[in-house]
């Protein structure tokens, strides 16, 4: 009982820890999941160049995955491999629980597709489950059901994560540029009261983001949300007149930005100045998958 799936990572339009409403993109950056089911009665997880990585996310998205379609199945393992960078950003955590569940229904034999695909399961509601993974495992502090929808559905998705509902999926060609500093940020260490001081902003980026003016609301974000958690500005002010949008992303410390491919190499040759990697990239529509 094997099965495989892959994910993809994620950059911010709007973080959800203000309000609940959070907006995100997917990026051509994959996590793929191997399961393999048997009867030890535990699951162990384990993360391709990192031993010493915290996998109890990983395991209780298989665990979970078992409970609620299994028969019969006590233990198994789960490894991940990833072009995505744990604890940066970008959206490592949703895109492994994504790959993770998805690989756990195929090694069960269950079929995943949308809503008009006759699946028995679909992809949001594998997307949800890997959520409830998230929350029990104490990864996340909303939920992450904005990171998680567009890791898993591809595109720009908007949600309401006090609910875990999809508000509007639309798709956007954009290339990407990214900058991870050395540095890393755990999400459910981020300081939510501050954040919520920043209310006000997020409300209006939810409001650019229904309108579908999701690059102007994510600088907005990125300013409001730097000042909140304590990052500079700088990078994002030095890409805002070759940029679409630009935004930090998650609870950092990674920034991004989005528009043409021969601006946002302007943008590189600077922030390739900085300590850490810089990766030019592109949006993905197309989602998670199962292999």
């Amino acid at each position: 009982m094997k099965g495989r799936a892959v994910a993809l990572g994620a950059g911010t339009v709007l973080n959800a820890l203000a309000t609940g409403v959070g907006s995100a993109f997917a990026i051509d950056a994959e996590t793929t999941a191997t399961v393999e089911l048997d009867d030890s009665g535990e699951v162990r997880g384990d993360v391709d160049g990192a031993p010493d990585a915290d996998t109890r996310l990983i395991e209780r998205c298989v665990e979970l995955t078992v409970e609620r379609y299994g028969s019969g199945e006590t233990g198994g393992r789960v490894r991940t491999e990833s072009e995505v960078p744990m604890a940066a950003g970008l959206k490592s955590s949703s895109a492994a629980a994504n790959a993770t569940v998805l690989a756990t229904l195929s090694a069960l034999g269950v079929d995943v597709g949308d809503a008009d695909s006759g699946g028995r399961v679909t992809r949001l509601d594998a997307c949800r489950l890997g959520v409830e993974a998230a929350r029990d495992a104490g990864v996340t502090v909303t939920g992450a059901f904005d990171d998680a929808s567009a890791s898993m559905l591809g595109g720009v998705t908007l949600t309401d994560n006090t609910r875990d509902d999809l508000l509007a999926r639309d798709e956007r060609d954009w290339d990407v540029l990214v900058w991870t500093p050395p540095e890393r940020a755990y999400s459910a260490d981020a300081d939510v009261s501050r954040c919520e001081r920043v209310a006000p902003m997020a409300r209006l980026v939810a409001d650019l983001a229904s309108e579908g003016r999701y690059a102007a609301g994510m600088t907005v974000n990125g300013l409001a949300f730097s000042a909140a958690l304590g990052f500079p500005t700088d990078p994002a002010v030095e890409a805002m007149p070759h940029a679409d949008g630009v935004s930090l992303s998650g609870t950092g410390p990674s920034v991004v930005a989005v528009g043409h491919r021969d601006e946002l190499e302007t943008v590189a040759a600077m922030w390739g100045e900085r300590d850490g990697t810089t990766r030019l990239t592109t949006t993905r529509t197309d989602g998670a998958r199962v292999l």
